[in-house]
């Protein structure tokens, strides 16, 4: 069951020239993307982005995803994530290793972050994503050291 939520978790990672920040920001190109994916979500799937809270408050469903995701990216023009890695952890659970580029408002360089998601799989169903502000924290959250 694992690789196949590697591979769950793989196919619904954007592509590395996919601006999330228009993306989430624009109702139409949300619409047909949350349709396109909503089969591979569970029901009580949530969301939650650990930035400055240890304990962010999780949001349910896709809504709640793009919710998190719009609250992050409210002082980004653009936003891009190139996939390093997408690794098994415990047969349920999934770490995205990636570096994320950005541009903040009223900036023309653009910022280099190393990203980190973790994403749990049930029953081949999205059950939830926790987004890590860096990957030390992320890979204390499962148990490994860096």
């Amino acid at each position: 069951m694992s690789q196949a939520n590697v591979e769950v978790v793989r196919g619904i990672q954007p592509g590395p020239d996919v601006d999330l920040a228009a993306l989430f920001r624009d109702d139409t190109a949300w619409a047909a993307l949350s349709e396109a994916v909503a089969p591979l979500f569970g029901q009580d799937f949530t969301a939650g982005m650990r930035t400055f809270d240890e304990h962010p408050p999780f949001l349910r469903g896709l809504d709640g995803l793009r919710s998190a995701w719009l609250d992050w990216l409210a002082p980004w023009v653009s936003y891009r994530t190139e996939i390093d890695d997408v690794i098994d952890i415990d047969g349920e659970r999934v770490l995205v290793l990636s570096h994320d580029y950005g541009r903040r408002l009223a900036s023309d360089a653009e910022v280099a972050l190393v990203g980190t998601a973790l994403w749990t799989v049930r029953d081949g169903k999205v059950a939830a994503a926790e987004f890590f502000p860096n990957r030390a924290e992320a890979l204390k959250a499962v148990g490994l050291a860096e």
